[in-house]
């Protein structure tokens, strides 16, 4: 599936691609024989990442990591850690169709500034098993590994990474309280049944389709797709303090979406930025130093 499909953001460009008019003829006819039959194929693209190619820079991201694997119910999660002796663990939590090695410039900027870090490869993303995923089985693969961790200091979750961590939402340091102390959300979506509209969108899904998924969702989860919304969740959160930074250049989640989650949750500390994208927003030295220094 294409970045542009995605379950984090469906964009509609300006001038589609043939591969996806192509998608949408496909949909268009089988609509026309069974609701059934498009929503099957519908979902299974919705939660099929691709593998990315290995881009260049990536090998020299985990090069100075330590690999491990946590055991969750369909297989293994591969996990990376930084600085083992750091005092306070930070977590990290990519997004669609990224990998632990996208946390590069993060992972050692953290790490060089006195924590262990640790950052995860999602089901069907990276070294981790599977081919499909959903946003609660995300949030299951978060979860195994956080409970492998230990306590936990904080979170840093990109797009469907902070939609998982904190829409589901994953539960931190239970033995202890159940706090989370830091919380960083960067490019997340605020609403996940607008994650939904964008794809059906994009694919020109007709009604009766987006329904059946909407009731898929809440048959396999009992709770509304909504329900695992951050402008929903957000604010319930024990979190000791959270930061929220979104781009206004973002292409793939609307920076309206930031600006909803921010005024539905108190306290939370909204930092907009502008020319970074939904991407370089994780690897910019000054978002860097802002996060170091907001863990601190």
């Amino acid at each position: 599936m294409s970045t542009s499909t995605s379950p984090a953001s469906a964009p509609v460009p300006a001038a589609l691609p043939s591969a996806i008019r192509l998608l949408q003829l496909k949909f268009r006819l089988l609509a026309a024989l069974s609701t059934e039959l498009a929503f099957g194929a519908a979902w299974k693209l919705f939660t099929t990442p691709r593998r990315l190619p290995e881009k260049k820079w990536e090998p020299a991201a985990l090069a100075g990591a330590r690999r491990f694997e946590v055991t969750i119910n369909r297989g293994q999660v591969a996990a990376y850690e930084w600085n083992p002796a750091g005092q306070r663990t930070v977590l990290l939590v990519h997004g669609w169709e990224h990998r632990a090695s996208f946390w590069g410039a993060m992972a050692r900027h953290l790490a060089a500034a006195g924590f262990r870090v640790v950052a995860l490869d999602a089901p069907a993303h990276g070294a981790s098993a599977g081919t499909r995923v959903t946003l609660p089985a995300y949030a299951r693969a978060v979860q195994a590994v956080a409970d492998e961790l230990g306590e936990v200091y904080a979170v840093v979750a990109h797009s469907l990474g902070g939609a998982a961590t904190a829409g589901v939402p994953v539960r931190f340091n239970q033995t202890k309280g159940g706090q989370l102390p830091r919380l960083v959300l960067l490019a997340v979506p605020g609403s996940t049944s607008a994650v939904a509209q964008r794809f059906a969108e994009l694919l020109q899904l007709p009604p009766a389709v987006v329904a059946r998924m909407a009731r898929y969702v809440r048959e396999q989860h009992g709770r509304d797709a909504e329900s695992f919304s951050l402008v929903r969740t957000g604010h319930r959160l024990p979190v000791g303090r959270a930061m929220l930074f979104h781009d206004h250049d973002d292409a793939s989640i609307p920076f309206a979406e930031a600006q909803e989650i921010a005024a539905s949750w108190p306290g939370l500390d909204f930092r907009p930025t502008t020319g970074l994208g939904h991407n370089k927003i994780m690897r910019d030295p000054a978002v860097l130093e802002q996060v170091a220094e907001f863990l601190r």
